[in-house]
């Protein structure tokens, strides 16, 4: 029999698949497909101290190999996902819980994480966010910035705090260093790739706000040389994500270093994607000639 249960940063997931934060809402919209239960963990929709109501419409492209998106962490605010999503979600979800967090100053993360520490089970901060104290520039373009969110959060907090990086950077490892030195448990990348749509008939671009975040299977070779990168510099486990649509997909991140394994994008196209992955993985690492799914991590030299 194999086994394809992960240890991540302390916490037990009977199998590496997470669905990504913002494409799984709050687990309510799956159960018409499978039960939940089966997943490894769930990353739920992205949080805020405040509610959103998120970017201007339109604020989704197609593209050939993926989608762009400019929601703008649309979400109820923190204390509605306190006080009701999650102890919902609890209701008739067993496995662990991964709070995704979104902030636009320390502060915010700080208050955020705080809220949400009893109730999960690890808390994943998106550092992707703009500072608004410091010119607008993502915490997590710069690793002092980055850092200094960890530190804060890991003040207030006492479960695994898992820092998602954004690929829109010249150097992926300085900045998951940073966050590795200043207290991270373990890091999630990659975020989604900046990107734009343009209609040509209209001569203007698809999206209200012009650029969004580029995901789906044509982001999965930066995502894997970034996890492949971040896993050979850092000691801490990593989560892979980034345009995972398939079993091998998610067996690749893994030999790339990947402790675990978010789907986003792959859930709005097709909503058996996690189930399917999960029900074929023991076979598929059997045919790989092991018995262990932690054989596979960080295989690759």
């Amino acid at each position: 029999m194999v086994n394809v249960s992960v240890d991540l940063c302390g916490v037990k997931l009977q199998n590496p698949i997470i669905p990504a934060s913002g494409t799984y809402g709050f687990g309510n919209e799956f159960r018409d497909f499978y039960d939940p239960n089966i997943l490894g963990a769930i990353s739920i929709k992205g949080t805020t101290k405040e509610p959103r109501y998120g970017n201007p419409q339109p604020r989704i492209a197609d593209c050939s190999a993926g989608m762009i998106n400019s929601v703008g962490l649309q979400n109820p605010g923190v204390d509605v996902v306190v006080n009701e999503e999650i102890p919902h979600l609890r209701t008739f979800y067993h496995q662990p819980i991964v709070a995704n967090i979104s902030g636009f100053s320390v502060d915010e993360y700080v208050e955020c994480c705080s809220k949400v520490d009893p109730l999960v089970d690890i808390i994943e901060v998106n550092v992707s966010c703009p500072n608004v104290h410091n010119g607008g520039m993502s915490f997590g373009t710069d690793p002092k910035s980055a850092a200094a969110v960890t530190e804060a959060v890991k003040k207030v907090t006492t479960k695994p705090v898992v820092i998602k990086l954004t690929p829109n950077v010249t150097d992926i490892v300085s900045i998951a260093k940073a966050c590795e030195d200043a207290g991270a448990d373990g890091l999630t990348l990659i975020n989604t790739v900046l990107g734009m749509r343009i209609d040509v008939k209209r001569r203007r671009p698809v999206i209200a706000n012009k650029m969004g975040g580029f995901s789906g299977p044509a982001i999965l070779p930066i995502a894997v040389r970034m996890v492949y990168q971040v896993a050979k510099a850092c000691s801490i486990p990593v989560i892979g994500c980034g345009g995972v649509s398939t079993l091998d997909d998610a067996i690749e991140m893994m030999m790339a270093g990947a402790t675990a394994v978010e789907i986003g994008t792959a859930n709005l196209v097709e909503p058996m994607t996690c189930k399917y992955i999960i029900d074929q993985l023991p076979e598929r690492i059997s045919e790989l000639g092991f018995n262990d799914i932690n054989e596979i991590i960080g295989v690759v030299e």
